[in-house]
């Protein structure tokens, strides 16, 4: 549906060059949801502004539904951005209006027949639960009620894909499950594509089936959600899923060699510590652990120091190996 092939966007600052995204290809299938997450400053925010232009790619190609948008003529273009819809961090109503003349804003702006625009309008509010709320002020509304505004203005002209740009971020994380939930509910019931930006990892295995990960601007890795948590590639990606201040320092002094072990949904509730020590007469120390739900399956790590023999190491690590389980050794600088 969509596809970016080598985008590169270039800033000068103080007369040097630095690129906000640098070369990036990925490629966006329809009817998912996709998440592109990276630390603040990562260049994720740049990279989704080109998907339907508001940015302008140094070079590269940006592709929807095979057109280039780079070659696309204003009125081309404009007609393309209707079917690319995008809610913010912030909501971006107009304090002036009520909510349902700011759900109508994009059918004025498109010349929609003024009757479609009033019936559509109450359709796509009572599809986010705002039925009631529509001669409102958006002053009067609370945050999650105006995100669902903005996204039910964002449905009006029928897109195929919904860019969120941290759409969350200002939310309590009630309602931030309550959007995400919205946002799922949208996906499935009529096929809407969703790209989601954000740098919260918990937005990522509450909804996507997808992530890129962007870090300095380039793409670190790209994959399945459930396979990104179990057996994370890159560097950024293991800062990402495994993030230092949810674990201990095993680097305490003890110079324990240590490994961390991810579990998928079928082995995080079993007792896998206690089988392995009965199996190989092997003991290891836990140095920390925990799990989280990804697509409503059970996820989690844990970081051991291993035997202090040779010997007793290859046992453990071969138990491990035998029973399929996602290895990774843990050095110094990954705790920095």
């Amino acid at each position: 549906m969509i596809r970016l092939e080598h985008i590169t966007k270039t800033y000068v600052n103080a007369g040097k060059k630095f690129n906000a995204a640098d070369d990036v290809s990925l490629e966006i299938k329809k009817g998912e949801i996709f998440g592109i997450i990276g630390m603040s400053g990562a260049g994720k925010s740049t990279l989704v502004r080109t998907l339907n232009r508001l940015e302008d790619v140094s070079s590269g190609e940006v592709l929807f539904e095979g057109s280039a948008l780079g070659s696309l003529s204003q009125k081309e273009l404009r007609q393309a951005r209707q079917q690319i819809a995008m809610i913010f961090q912030h909501f971006n109503l107009l304090s002036q209006k009520t909510v349902i003349q700011n759900v109508m804003m994009p059918m004025k702006i498109a010349k929609y027949d003024k009757k479609l625009q009033r019936s559509r309008a109450e359709e796509m509010l009572r599809i986010v639960g705002l039925e009631d709320k529509a001669d409102a002020w958006p002053n009067q509304l609370s945050g999650g009620q105006k995100q669902r505004v903005a996204i039910a203005r964002a449905l009006t002209t029928d897109p195929k894909v919904l860019l969120c740009d941290e759409a969350t971020s200002a939310l309590d994380p009630k309602i931030t499950e309550e959007i995400l939930d919205l946002l799922k509910k949208i996906n499935r019931d009529i096929g809407l594509t969703v790209v989601i930006i954000t740098h919260e990892m918990s937005v990522v295995e509450k909804i996507c089936d997808r992530v890129a990960i962007i870090d300095h601007g380039t793409l670190a890795e790209i994959g399945d959600v459930k396979r990104i948590f179990t057996a994370p590639e890159s560097e950024a990606a293991k800062r990402l899923v495994f993030p230092v201040n949810q674990t201990v320092n095993p680097f305490d002094g003890s110079g324990s060699r240590c490994v961390r072990i991810a579990f998928d949904g079928r082995s995080a509730n079993e007792p896998v510590i206690a089988d392995l020590t009965v199996a190989t007469g092997e003991k290891v120390s836990i140095l920390c652990a925990n799990t989280r739900s990804v697509g409503g399956i059970g996820f989690g790590q844990m970081i051991i120091a291993l035997p202090e023999t040779a010997e007793g190491q290859k046992k453990v690590l071969d138990y491990f190996d035998s029973i399929g389980l996602a290895v990774s050794e843990v050095t110094g600088e990954e705790e920095d």
